[in-house]
């Protein structure tokens, strides 16, 4: 596991998967809560023993390295608030939080080539375009994929540290704060784990002085979070196989999370269908491992598990194929 800052350890999480050409609504959660680990960021490097309350934003350098802090502290500093005195830790993550589209795509190219330049993170070709409609029509459309292993490295040491009863580091601290803003708690934990993350965070908010400054701040948008738990609704969904075409009735919205792939063969067995899917998913350069074989076979796909359920589209003439879903921790 490579020792990377906060802002880069929560990005590959935050960007895996997401779209890399465009500022969905989806994304865009993401990076505002992004812009709000670099505060957190430049508070643990400088942490002095003043508390955790507040931030001072002078003289903050921006070795090449750590070029991405620069394009979200620097309009910060700008700010009318007088910035000869350092700023309270919720005024900073407000303020980065609601930085302008235009600020957050260049933190985002920012973040995503210091990434990049380490190979943590690549652009391929998003899942999407393995469905039946989008491979058919040619439809550009890519996504982030983080190095698989190291992505695993850090979901799993934050999930460890969390459900055991061992110390908590202040990274970790700051990244529960930060997968409760962006909603990604349900995409590591299942309910019965939720249960102990939020004794974990009560907890903390009682023991651990960063915590009890940090956990009562919310910089969440209320309907951009409300767009991106309806995608977790879909999710929830899709796992019930009446319900997997409503996907379709709802275009303007993702639907990374439903993929169709059609096979050659009509009736085919689900070994000759596992293959067609191996066969679509190579050509669109995707990494995978058949995690289980049988009827309904689960593979891991670049970093997210899905179930391969058979299935048929119904029109003048019947597409056999088979549906990916997305398999959460619920």
């Amino acid at each position: 596991m490579k020792d990377l800052k906060l802002t880069q350890s929560f990005s590959m999480i935050a960007l895996n998967a997401q779209n890399s050409l465009y500022l969905t609504t989806v994304k865009k959660v993401a990076l505002r809560c992004m812009a709000a680990s670099i505060i957190l960021e430049v508070l643990l490097d400088n942490h002095t023993d003043k508390g955790w309350n507040t931030v001072d934003l002078q003289n903050i350098a921006f070795p090449d390295s750590e070029g991405y802090r620069q394009a979200v502290l620097e309009p910060i500093q700008h700010k009318k608030v007088n910035a000869s005195r350092a700023f309270s830790l919720k005024q900073c993550l407000k303020a980065a939080s609601a930085l302008s589209g235009k600020r957050l795509k260049k933190l985002e190219k920012n973040v995503a080539d210091s990434l990049r330049s380490q190979d943590l993170i690549e652009e391929i070709p998003n899942l999407l375009g393995c469905d039946l409609y989008f491979d058919s029509a040619g439809v550009p459309y890519m996504e982030y994929r983080s190095n698989i292993p190291e992505y695993a490295a850090i979901t799993e040491n934050v999930k460890a540290e969390i459900l055991e009863n061992g110390p908590v580091t202040d990274e970790t601290v700051c990244m529960l704060w930060l997968l409760r803003e962006s909603g990604c708690f349900s995409d590591f934990f299942s309910l019965n784990d939720l249960e102990t993350v939020a004794v974990r965070m009560n907890g903390l908010y009682h023991q651990n002085p960063l915590a009890k400054a940090l956990y009562p701040i919310r910089i969440r948008r209320g309907a951009e979070l409300a767009v991106k738990q309806f995608l977790h609704w879909k999710k929830r969904v899709f796992k019930r196989p009446f319900a997997a075409g409503i996907n379709f009735v709802y275009p303007v919205l993702e639907r990374s999370q439903s993929v169709f792939i059609d096979t050659e063969a009509w009736f085919s067995g689900s070994d000759k269908r596992l293959e067609d899917v191996k066969n679509r998913l190579k050509l669109y350069g995707h990494t995978f491992t058949v995690l289980q074989t049988g009827a309904v076979p689960i593979i891991k796909i670049d970093n997210l598990v899905y179930k391969a359920v058979p299935q048929a589209i119904y029109g003048r003439v019947p597409i056999h194929g088979v549906r990916l879903m997305p398999r959460l921790p619920f």
